[in-house]
């Protein structure tokens, strides 16, 4: 059967003290939103509504980023979460399959677990989706008998053996489309806050005779972001959730800990990942890769048998072919390293290609802005970049060329040639004495003339 998503992003998030809007706060270098967005993308949904008020065009443009399909409809006024529901049925109008309620602050539930609500919906007309809580606190109850759920009773409103019960609800519901908004019909706001609660649909599904059931996830799935120390706590879940997925999957980390991914950091086994490396968004790591400690990456690409590091930094467009060295205090990007080039020591490659073999010498630059425009610099195969060469773009160096230290290359070198671009050196006798002898007699004046 078809789903469609509809995930409620309308809160101003107000504990956040913050002029963005709550669910466009980062995990992972990923705004909530799109967390949440990923969880139900598994499904492949036919349609994704996004239910967005404070900062609706900021929420739009991010929702249509990750996904162009994605409808957003506008909720004015808050008025519950039976309410914000209801702001999507104009945009569901025709479609006749199940509807998974979701929540763009909540963005650890994962696909599978949707996959065991959609499942319980072949038997079930409403589902809810439970978690067991260490704390139950003020959640609202999932009152069970057997897989039956019976009723979800509000703590305020819970008796002693009631409120014992640790089942509580995620507020996450999943019903085919006819049905759930059939039951938000009869939701009321008689209660103490005037609101439409979505939760309120079991009891009114329970008294038209259709059946209700709960299943249950781990509590770490439905953690809430409503606060800069919740946001904190969800960095937190999400990095220890992936590190150990990374170490299960077979990759090596010495300290992982100490690791930082990225929403959609991938990661081949076999790799080996030093400790206190950082990972920003669309970085893959082939199998057998070996990424050194304080390494910085995002945006790249590392193929099989390359050495990132120690102390690298990979930017966007950064392209490392198999044993590929990219040594400490290097700096790629948008470039391409071809099989077997090595940059050892203190360089940077911007805007450029290095072919395979070739030996890029401490202190080389890339001299690719003009203040302008970016330019690029082409470096042919089993080349060798001396030390300290400036290479001023656009240029080309051919196959197997060669630049002396310290050159400063502004036309191209043909293949196999030589380039030498730097000032011959002259050696004046005596005169770095006199030069000292000079200036510290001017200095003394100095210090004399200030007494």
């Amino acid at each position: 059967m078809s789903t469609a998503l509809i995930i409620l992003a309308a809160g101003q998030g107000t504990r956040m003290k913050s002029d963005l809007p709550k669910v466009l706060h980062e995990v992972a270098h990923a705004p909530l939103l799109v967390h949440a967005m990923k969880s139900g993308a598994g499904f492949d949904p036919e349609r994704t509504v996004i239910v967005a008020g404070h900062g609706a065009e900021q929420v739009a443009a991010v929702a249509r980023d990750f996904d162009d399909r994605a409808e957003v409809v506008l909720q004015e006024k808050q008025h519950g979460t039976g309410h914000a529901v209801l702001c999507a049925r104009d945009a569901l109008q025709g479609f006749t399959g199940d509807v998974i309620v979701l929540y763009g602050d909540t963005p650890f539930i994962r696909p599978e677990t949707l996959e065991k609500m959609a499942e319980a919906r072949q038997t079930h007309d409403v589902v809810v989706l439970g978690f067991k809580a260490s704390d139950p606190g003020r959640y609202g109850r999932l009152i069970m008998a057997g897989d039956v759920l019976e009723a979800i009773v509000e703590h305020a409103d819970a008796s002693i053996e009631e409120r014992a019960i640790n089942l509580c609800n995620s507020g996450v519901v999943c019903a085919s489309n006819e049905t759930l908004f059939g039951l938000l019909e009869g939701v009321s706001n008689d209660n103490a806050s005037g609101e439409y609660y979505l939760t309120d649909i079991v009891a009114i599904a329970r008294a038209r005779g259709l059946s209700a059931t709960a299943v249950t996830c781990d509590e770490t799935e439905t953690l809430g972001v409503n606060s800069r120390a919740q946001l904190a706590e969800a960095e937190v879940a999400f990095q220890a959730r992936t590190r150990a997925e990374a170490l299960d999957n077979g990759v090596t980390m010495q300290a992982p800990d100490t690791v930082f991914f990225a929403h959609d950091t991938v990661i081949g086994r076999d790799a080996l990942i030093e400790p206190n490396v950082v990972f920003g968004p669309e970085v893959t790591i082939e199998s057998g890769a070996r990424i050194r400690a304080f390494s910085h990456l995002e945006g790249c690409h590392v193929s099989r048998g390359a050495v990132v590091g120690p102390f690298a930094r990979l930017r966007p467009g950064a392209e490392l072919a198999e044993n590929v060295h990219v040594g400490n205090f290097v700096e790629i990007k948008n470039a391409t390293l071809a099989e077997g080039a090595k940059a050892n020591h203190l360089t940077y490659l911007g805007d450029a290609s290095v072919g395979q073999d070739t030996n890029i010498g401490a202190g080389t630059i890339t001299c690719n802005y003009d203040g302008v425009m970016k330019h690029r610099t082409e470096i042919g195969a089993r080349s060798f970049i001396g030390s300290n060469t400036m290479l001023i773009a656009p240029v080309k160096v051919g196959d197997e060329a060669m630049t002396a230290t310290s050159t400063t290359v502004n036309k191209d070198v043909p293949d196999g040639a030589m380039a030498i671009g730097r000032a011959d050196q002259v050696n004046k006798p005596g005169m770095a004495r006199k030069l000292m002898d000079m200036l510290r007699a001017k200095k003394a004046k100095r210090l004399k003339e200030s007494k």
